[in-house]
């Protein structure tokens, strides 16, 4: 947003429009009493280029989007929920994506133990992992409407990007955040993720020599990035590291590179080391 919109949450309400039975309005104080949950999920926004930085893991707290949608009812042939932010702008979510019992897709009002910032979307913004932020993340959420994709487009669309964007598998290097080091045993470290899929494994090239294991972090479920570093023996001359991961369900991460748009970036990330 060009202009952060402050709001009073004593005036904040959602409606649920639409393709639904019954359309429901809720305000603050009644979403805030509802039984909340905390999810941990890493949010990735599609205009990152490989080995980016525009990925962040956070605690939400919030309120399961799935039990809002359930008592709206929403009728036969919905396949879209169109979310509007305060300012206007929209965005275009799967319904099938928030309807998941086993996805933690959530009306989110608190990050990290705080209540939500404003520049995050404070009162209450869409948190759905596996998602890229456009088609999922609403900051100052005001209004869910069931529909489909053959009757709405979110403001993104029409733009050039795709209208469904699930997050692709990716890995990033982390370290040695200098471009030089010393020979010996150097640290190559960083972060994989395959939202709400989780990572299986990781592994480091150096040169074009073969593909070694990295050891892995523990991780609290398959909704956040991972961890991972591989002890390097460093001799001297110039190097390229190079990174790859592979998903729970086997999928290895593709080498073939492609830009953000429309629909997420992909290939290895790689950095070009000097060791002395």
């Amino acid at each position: 947003a060009l202009q952060v919109p402050v709001i009073d949450p004593v005036d904040w309400t959602l409606k649920i429009t639409g393709m639904v039975q019954d359309p429901i309005q809720i305000n603050y104080a009644d979403l805030t009493a509802k039984p909340l949950v905390e999810h941990l999920t890493t949010l990735t926004c599609v205009s990152n280029y490989v080995g980016g930085d525009l990925a962040g893991n956070a605690l939400w707290l919030g309120y399961p989007i799935r039990q809002l949608l359930a008592e709206a009812k929403p009728l036969q042939g919905a396949d879209m929920v169109l979310s509007t932010s305060d300012d206007g702008w929209t965005a275009s979510t799967p319904l099938s994506e928030l309807t998941d019992p086993n996805r933690e897709a959530m009306l989110a009002v608190g990050m990290n133990g705080e209540p939500l910032p404003i520049e995050h979307g404070f009162p209450v913004r869409m948190v759905v992992p596996g998602l890229y932020g456009y088609v999922s993340a609403t900051k100052w959420v005001r209004e869910l409407k069931v529909t489909s994709y053959a009757k709405d487009v979110a403001y993104w669309t029409p733009l050039g990007w795709s209208a469904r964007a699930p997050i692709k598998l990716a890995s990033r290097i982390d370290v040695p955040s200098k471009s030089s080091v010393d020979a010996g045993t150097v640290v190559v470290a960083g972060v994989a993720w395959a939202q709400h899929t989780g990572i299986s494994a990781v592994e480091v090239q150096v040169d074009d020599d073969g593909w070694q294991r990295a050891q892995l972090a523990e991780t609290a479920g398959p909704d956040t990035w991972r961890q991972w570093r591989y002890e390097w023996a460093a001799v001297s001359g110039k190097h390229t590291l190079r990174v790859r991961a592979t998903d729970a369900d086997g999928k290895l991460q593709t080498a073939n590179v492609a830009p953000p748009m429309p629909d997420g970036a992909t290939g290895y990330h790689s950095i070009d080391v000097k060791v002395r």
